[in-house]
């Protein structure tokens, strides 16, 4: 794996490590606590590694207020490879438990390539992504079309392929999979909702990328923004397959916890359509615990692997 050495850190090791220090004080992002809190919020009831048939991974904004080392702590702890949304300012970091970044972006979901007029920015950013991400290991770049305002369909899908044909030579060379994301229209919550994103079909995300015509360039299936504009999430992820190159989770209403008795989405099921059409990538768990406390999402991430972990 690219930006490893050796001082990463295993599992066992970090398990040992925290035990020898036991009855220390020691800082979790800003608080300080003493090791057993330590023990507490990242080890009690050390779960078994994963199984590793799905690579699952944990995305970083969603978590807060756990900061990105408390992540790669867990991940060590769960046997997971990666963290995602996560850029090069913490590749150090991520070297150091031995982990890396499964998808990272350069430019956000406001811009894209919907719009020849924003070509150029989203361009330069992809670019200098793909060549962050081979020099590291990271499998994948994150990339948008940003939103229509306005701008006829037919234009954008023109806009649209013309500007990640400029990426596709580029990421064939350097080995990185650029992965159009498709988000929801529908929801007008932040962070849980995009009206008037421009890709806001799966079916037409992956014609666009179809056009492309390159193996590099596929698109980010979101299960939870999947479900809300489509639903019929296994039969499009069969129907997809070969165009997928990284997939989100969240639960659905309200891109919450997986595991939770009001949601609508049986995510062991749709783990299992994943393998079943030999899907290899990552999957991000990207949804939003209602705990909203450190020892609560840490709950709400394990109960979220375990789920996933088919």
């Amino acid at each position: 794996m690219g930006g490893m050495n050796s001082g990463t850190m295993g599992r066992r090791e970090f398990v040992q490590g925290a035990v020898v220090a036991a009855g220390t004080v020691g800082t979790i992002g800003t608080g300080v606590v003493s090791t057993a809190g330590l023990a507490s919020l990242a080890l009690a009831d050390t779960p078994a590694p994963v199984k590793g048939r799905i690579q699952q991974s944990l995305c970083s904004w969603n978590f807060a207020p756990l900061t990105p080392e408390e992540l790669a702590r867990e991940a060590v702890v769960l046997g997971l490879k990666a963290l995602e949304l996560v850029g090069p300012e913490h590749f150090p970091m991520l070297s150091r438990y031995g982990l890396t970044s499964a998808i990272f972006g350069r430019h956000g979901f406001s811009k894209g390539f919907a719009h020849r007029e924003e070509h150029a920015e989203c361009t330069a950013a992809c670019l200098k992504a793909i060549d962050e991400a081979s020099a590291f290991g990271s499998p994948n770049i994150i990339t948008f079309s940003g939103f229509a305002r306005g701008i006829r369909r037919e234009d954008g899908v023109r806009n649209m392929i013309e500007g990640l044909k400029t990426l596709a030579g580029h990421a064939e060379k350097r080995g990185v999979t650029v992965c159009l994301e498709m988000l929801n229209s529908r929801v007008d919550v932040p962070m849980k909702g995009h009206p008037d994103y421009f890709c806001d079909d799966i079916d037409l995300s992956v014609d666009i990328v179809k056009a492309v015509s390159s193996e590099r360039v596929k698109v980010l299936f979101d299960i939870y923004h999947v479900q809300i504009m489509h639903g019929d999430v296994i039969h499009r992820i069969r129907q997809h397959a070969a165009w997928i190159g990284h997939v989100h989770t969240a639960g659905n209403p309200g891109r919450c916890d997986l595991d939770v008795a009001d949601q609508e989405l049986n995510y062991p099921a749709i783990m299992k359509a994943l393998l079943e059409v030999g899907y290899r990538g990552f999957v991000g768990q990207e949804f939003i615990p209602r705990a909203a406390t450190k020892v609560g999402n840490l709950e709400a991430i394990r109960l979220a692997v375990r789920l996933c972990d088919v």
